[in-house]
């Protein structure tokens, strides 16, 4: 904390309990509206549990450290950072510490699609083949009880509300018909160093079979890496440069990118590893590989730095992401700025599964809860949200006008619960 800040402290410290304080301050120093807790409905001491339960995990060795943050009404009224963003060189985390969001980039990706989709670029249930003509005439994959895997013509084309919803027939490399196909293809799933671009990697996957026909069930994929390269086609501009532009620099998200800066580096979290035999580990210097899927640490920072993976590439603060969670709570709209209309908003998070998937919400981007059978933790109805590979996630409840943002950075994570013991111990703290 600098002198400036400690100064800062130190005249708030007579009007705001010690918990509340250090929320206080670092949102204002992250440019994000705050309030104290009471204003909007929150207990400050009810607030201090997440504290409690972030630090007896960080003591535990179960993590390094983690940010945790919970806005309503529009302000912030927790966000603090604990243990350390660098065990090994003793570096404490900062509320300002960028992490690896991997799947958090998804509902980015969407939303960007859901911009061209309002410009009149297509509608949702054109085929995809209609802007990347490698996936016209799809295959899908036969795996017969005996005898050699053989393909048969899709029963239908994959369209761009396939890819936003995982119905596709898509997958991931860890799938076990379809993960060595990708790998030999040199198919990339962006949490790994790849010599290449979404391009180069969305053709690769474009000449492979699918899973199974467009529309006949849900299979979380490299879906919303093709829509990546749809942006790219559609708009003519690479999807970081849309990213830039048209998402991030309106929302005012400074520190969110495909690729850190040099003189960011210094603020990326250490990726950490947990297994039972051996506990908490610094990530390896090589990939960890799992059969198919071979997964880094080193991507932000090592190798081309060409592709732009829309499913899984962005790293961010969580003061960033606090912004687009915002903007989708309010309706599109930040500020002065729309990035989508009410309606898009509406439309990305409604249950878009139906039938295909009886236990799983999802819409355009986003899981959607409570919406199938009753919410199995504390939240509300029709909160939507997502995670990332490196272990972090949030929430947005339109119902209490709420949103929470969880970060560390460790993969395997082991039998840890502690995002979703955030996610409870934010809602247990609401008084109003």
């Amino acid at each position: 904390m600098n002198q400036e800040l400690r100064s800062r402290t130190r005249s708030f410290q007579r009007f705001f309990v010690s918990g509340a304080l250090v929320v206080c301050l670092t949102a204002a120093a992250q440019e994000l509206p705050t309030a104290q807790p009471e204003s909007v409905g929150l207990s400050p001491e009810r607030l201090e549990r997440i504290a409690a339960t972030v630090q007896r995990t960080v003591d535990d060795k179960r993590i390094a450290g983690a940010v945790t943050l919970v806005a309503r009404r529009g302000r912030v009224a927790w966000f603090k950072a604990q243990g350390m963003m660098d065990r090994e060189a003793n570096k404490p985390m900062r509320t300002d510490s960028i992490f690896r969001i991997c799947s958090m980039t998804k509902p980015i990706t969407s939303l960007a699609v859901m911009m061209l989709y309002e410009e009149g670029a297509f509608l949702l249930d054109d085929p995809v083949s209609k802007f990347i003509p490698e996936f016209k005439n799809p295959k899908v994959l036969v795996k017969p009880a005996s005898g050699q895997p053989y393909t048969i013509p899709a029963t239908r084309e994959i369209t761009i509300r396939n890819l936003l919803t995982h119905t596709s027939g898509l997958a991931y490399h860890w799938n076990p018909d379809l993960g060595t196909m990708y790998r030999d293809a040199n198919v990339a799933h962006g949490i790994l160093a790849y010599d290449g671009t979404i391009r180069d990697s969305v053709q690769h996957l474009a000449g492979l079979p699918l899973l199974f026909n467009p529309g006949e069930r849900y299979e979380y994929s490299l879906g919303v890496d093709v829509l990546g390269y749809l942006v790219q086609v559609v708009s003519g501009k690479t999807l970081d440069e849309f990213f830039r532009t048209r998402i991030f620099e309106p929302l005012g998200m400074k520190d969110t990118h495909f690729y850190v800066p040099e003189n960011k580096l210094n603020r990326l979290a250490a990726a950490y590893t947990w297994y039972p035999e051996k506990g908490l580990s610094r990530f390896p210097d090589t990939p960890i590989v799992e059969g198919a899927f071979s997964y880094s640490a080193d991507y932000p920072y090592r190798g081309p730095k060409k592709l732009y993976a829309g499913g899984a590439g962005l790293c961010s603060t969580a003061a960033d992401y606090a912004r687009f969670c915002q903007m989708m709570l309010d309706r599109g709209k930040s500020g002065n700025t729309r990035l989508v209309s009410r309606k898009s908003v509406e439309l990305m998070t409604q249950d878009h599964l139906g039938k295909v998937s009886p236990d799983q919400g999802f819409g355009l981007g986003f899981g959607v809860d409570g919406v199938k059978s009753p919410l199995a933790e504390l939240g509300s109805p029709g909160e939507y949200n997502w995670g990332g590979f490196f272990y972090t996630a949030f929430v947005i409840d339109p119902k209490e006008q709420m949103l929470t943002i969880f970060m560390a950075q460790l993969h395997p994570t082991g039998d840890l619960n502690l995002a979703r013991l955030f996610h409870t111990l934010a809602y247990q703290a609401i008084i109003d």
